[in-house]
């Protein structure tokens, strides 16, 4: 058996251009640097276009959370907030972030404000509610809940738009009483563009997983590309950092740089990664030449390559339908759809599942979706679980074990179809 080695060199200058703009974006939050007021909110149908249009820079605690995470410093934060009270079962994005709150905000990469403005756009996650009054309680600033229907059809329901775009509007004269200044409705227009043109060149990446040998690395690859489309959408860096990165696959291609020397195993992968084991796991693909071809964690922020695409024309219907969309807000029939989807065009080999201990809202009914994936669409899938952000509840020769097991089933599975002169 020949297993592929290890090959970082495909990631080339796009993933330095991202190291710098993180180090740029975490630096202009820094005490002392001239900075703009904060607003805090959350990553899954947020109204970060909104907030920017009246002046706030948007701080995401949930990527501050997996940016310590992969840093190996999220325990410590997790430690003090279960000293304060909170349970083992309380999600590690939380947990992480009330901890470092109390640490006033010191982290590896700099210290994170506190907020101005709290906005809770809770699509798929009634735990982030809690968390939101929690930090209001802290800082006594606003807190505004924006309440988002879950998505129970593939189309938006005519009634559910209206009482989006009825609590956008309550949501901007909001802003205008807090700031005291009215909203530049063009200036948001400006703002929805940029965003748009910045989802069309990540969509492009996403779907250069199609091609084989896939030039990109759809789940821990486009981890690293996601911080852009979430935490700087609607800026023109964000959209010059897509252009250059797609600019970079073409060069991969050119020059045959792929994520593994030789591509074996084509997966679709669901879930949030494993941060604090992160280069760990992806090891673990890497050593069998499996490449994720398409996953779904990298749209939390957003499930573009759907057809959903902000539009500058319609700015309120376009995001009430942007937060409506989320992926966590969607059913699981419409995920399972999704997933089903990405096998067929991404031509997929098997599904992996990595569960969460910590996060109900996106682990729940993964067990059935593994089941409906191996049982009705007959692609072979293993479930394994960990934590995103909690590094106790990873056991790295368990997982390898159970992955390699499934490599050598998939490899048993191929041999014998080969003889049988099936492929």
């Amino acid at each position: 058996m020949t297993r592929g080695a290890d090959s970082g060199a495909f990631l080339g200058s796009a993933r330095e251009l991202q190291k710098q703009m993180v180090d740029r974006y975490y630096s202009s939050l820094q005490p002392g640097n001239e900075r703009k007021p904060v607003a805090y909110m959350l990553v899954g149908g947020n109204l970060a276009e909104i907030v920017r249009a009246f002046g706030y820079e948007v701080v995401f605690p949930e990527i501050v959370a997996l940016t310590c995470a992969i840093k190996h410093t999220s325990l410590d934060y997790i430690l003090k907030a279960e000293a304060m009270g909170y349970g083992l079962d309380v999600c590690g994005y939380v947990k992480n972030d009330l901890g470092l709150q109390e640490s006033g905000g010191e982290t590896v990469f700099g210290k994170i404000p506190p907020p101005d403005l709290l906005v809770c756009s809770f699509s798929g996650c009634y735990v982030y509610v809690k968390w939101w009054e929690a930090l209001a309680e802290k800082y006594g600033v606003p807190l505004v809940t924006f309440d988002v229907p879950y998505m129970r059809g593939p189309t938006p329901l005519k009634e559910d738009m209206a009482y989006m775009v009825a609590q956008l509007e309550e949501f901007i004269s909001k802003l205008e009483k807090i700031t005291g200044r009215s909203l530049d409705r063009q200036e948001l227009r400006r703002i929805l563009a940029r965003s748009r043109a910045a989802e069309e060149g990540w969509v492009r990446f996403l779907q250069r997983g199609r091609e084989r040998p896939s030039p990109i690395e759809a789940y821990f690859e486009a981890v690293f590309y996601m911080f852009p489309i979430n935490v700087l959408r609607g800026t023109q860096e964000a959209v010059d950092f897509y252009e250059a990165v797609n600019r970079d696959v073409d060069r991969r291609i050119a020059e045959r740089q792929y994520p593994v020397p030789t591509e074996k195993v084509r997966l679709v992968v669901e879930g949030v990664p494993p941060y604090p084991h992160y280069r760990t796991f992806w090891d673990f693909f890497k050593s069998w030449g499996a490449v994720s071809v398409a996953a779904t964690y990298p749209k939390v922020g957003g499930l573009f390559d759907r057809g959903f695409l902000h539009d500058p024309a319609r700015p309120l219907e376009s995001i009430a339908e942007y937060s409506l969309g989320a992926y966590v807000n969607q059913s699981w029939p419409l995920r399972r759809a999704i997933i089903a989807d990405y096998v067929k065009e991404y031509e997929a080999d098997a599904v992996l599942i990595h569960g969460i201990k910590s996060c109900r809202s996106f682990t729940a009914g993964q067990g059935d979706l593994r089941d409906y994936v191996s049982r009705e669409l007959g692609v072979p899938t293993l479930y394994i679980e960990s934590d995103h952000q909690d590094p106790r509840y990873f056991a790295p020769a368990q997982v390898k074990n159970r992955m390699d097991a499934f490599f050598e089933s998939l490899e048993h599975r191929r041999a014998v179809s080969h003889a049988a002169g099936v492929v």
